[in-house]
């Protein structure tokens, strides 16, 4: 299965947090969509990795993604090394992505940053042939490398390079997010607070994405970062 845009996340959410809005409007356009996600999130401070796995069955459904797929690293403690490469390699020749999106570069949580740039290296490696991988059948896999790679924006504040419009995707975007109920804002929840669980984080979701979108004149939008310059064809492209 060819995937177009391929999302990949240090923990189950991040994708829902930073790009679902963009994801649900590709698909809805018409591209394939999919996300892989590197930890169960164990080492959260609320709910489980049993109960993050059925959370995150739930914003599939939500996001209408083609295929979602877990390596079960270990959550905090997953390393830029080749044990941990090789399995990003085959997600990435296996669903040859032209468009992979990946953690923020940098962030309060360490493991964003980190996936960032595994995930990058990850998308280099995919594209030389040197560098074996088997398919589930163990027939070895052709070297593929996405087109582009995006960095989407979490918890800190980055500049974006570019704003993508969702704002017809906003309430989906929310809906996916919600589907974490062990994670975000419950007033009956007896779970221990953190710095995501409260309605003001809630609402700051809200905020950003209403202020990103007054940047280009929309009600809401995503912000991604890039680390290489990008082409258009004309001018009329970036209208």
């Amino acid at each position: 299965m060819k995937i177009d845009i391929l999302a990949f996340a240090a923990h189950p959410d991040d994708v829902e947090l930073g790009c679902s809005g963009t994801l649900i409007k590709h698909q809805k356009l018409g591209l394939s969509t999919g996300v892989i996600d590197l930890t169960k999130g164990e080492l959260g401070t609320r709910g489980s990795a049993e109960l993050r796995t059925l959370e995150a069955k739930k914003a599939t459904q939500i996001l209408k993604l083609s295929v979602r797929e877990n390596l079960g690293f270990a959550d905090g403690f997953f390393k830029n090394d080749q044990e941990h490469l090789l399995p990003i390699i085959q997600k990435i020749r296996k669903y040859k992505p032209e468009i992979v999106l990946a953690n923020a570069i940098e962030d309060r949580h360490p493991d964003h940053g980190r996936a960032a740039k595994l995930v990058a290296d990850a998308c280099f490696y995919a594209g030389l042939i040197k560098i074996k991988t088997l398919d589930e059948s163990n027939s070895e896999q052709a070297a593929w490398r996405p087109k582009s790679l995006f960095h989407y924006i979490q918890y800190n504040y980055i500049k974006p390079d570019f704003i993508i419009d969702i704002s017809e995707e906003m309430e989906s975007k929310l809906k996916s997010i919600l589907a974490y109920s062990s994670q975000f804002y419950d007033p009956n929840s007896k779970e221990p607070d953190t710095p995501i669980s409260s309605l003001a984080f809630l609402n700051s979701l809200k905020e950003r994405a209403s202020d990103l979108g007054r940047i280009i004149n929309v009600n809401y939008a995503e912000g991604f970062t890039t680390t290489r310059l990008m082409g258009v064809n004309n001018l009329k492209d970036l209208i």
